[in-house]
């Protein structure tokens, strides 16, 4: 039997307060797929993605439904086992004292840190092993996140995300606020993930974040889905000058695209 979907997502559309934002969105991503959405702030990208994780819910209109892995209702700590979310950060004061170790850890219970009431089993700290490993980041299993580079603390965010061994990997613009050697890093790191079999769902506005190994783009404006194919057919000059409103010149190198 096949495995579902990862997204089926048809008329949606989602509303902030009074304003609707994303109108009339429809989606299907498999459980697998390496993905890019890509758009101009205020598009509508992160919406979707709070969409997509039950952090906000569609308009009920007739003919509309937004199913993951098949089903439409979920309890979100057992979604949270199946989908890889990296977070912006991991909020609360104890957060800058716990260790990297500790820290992935910690998505375990979906926490900021390891609370005296959290019950660790040995399974939970081998596989925070297992992952600082996959990561190259066992330099970073003892060290506080608050003495760590911005670069160090994505990765521990992504080996928080990844204790579940969800299918599919959801980041969030994930590149802002790193330097260059640490975008390197990232995205280095993410395509040893997605040559491994991990799915990835990438938001941004950034053409450098989307790696030689995401072949599909889904292109949003105005809170639409305005188009939705091969990287090759849509990473064009002419489509990106559409998308974002500029005169654009594009490189591709290695796989990478670089617009200026």
């Amino acid at each position: 039997m096949d495995s579902p979907l990862f997204l089926e997502m048809r008329n949606i559309s989602v509303a902030r307060g009074e304003a609707i934002v994303l109108h009339d969105v429809s989606l299907r991503i498999g459980p697998e797929e390496h993905i890019a959405i890509l758009g101009p702030n205020g598009c509508g990208k992160s919406t979707l993605m709070q969409a997509l994780t039950c952090q906000l819910y569609p308009l009920v209109r007739d003919g509309s439904y937004l199913r993951i892995f098949g089903r439409e209702r979920w309890d979100l700590i057992e979604l949270r086992q199946h989908l890889g979310v990296v977070a912006a950060e991991l909020p609360g004061e104890r957060t800058p004292h716990t260790a990297g170790r500790d820290a992935v850890i910690s998505g375990f219970f979906s926490s900021s840190t390891l609370w005296p009431n959290l019950h660790v089993i040995p399974q939970m700290r081998q596989r925070a092993d297992e992952i600082l490993h996959l990561l190259e980041a066992e330099h970073l299993g003892d060290k506080p996140v608050g003495q760590m580079s911005a670069g160090e603390v994505k990765r521990i965010l992504i080996g928080r995300a990844l204790v579940h061994q969800p299918q599919i990997l959801l980041l969030d613009e994930p590149t802002n606020a790193l330097d260059l050697a640490a975008q390197w890093e990232l995205r280095h790191t993410l395509r040893r993930l997605a040559q491994q079999g991990t799915g990835i769902l990438l938001i941004t506005h950034h053409l450098s974040d989307i790696l030689p190994e995401i072949d599909r783009v889904v292109m949003m404006k105005h809170g639409r889905i305005v188009a939705d194919g091969p990287k090759t057919e849509l990473l064009t000059a002419p489509r990106l000058r559409e998308l974002f409103g500029v005169d654009v010149e594009l490189a591709e190198r290695n796989g990478f695209y670089h617009a200026w």
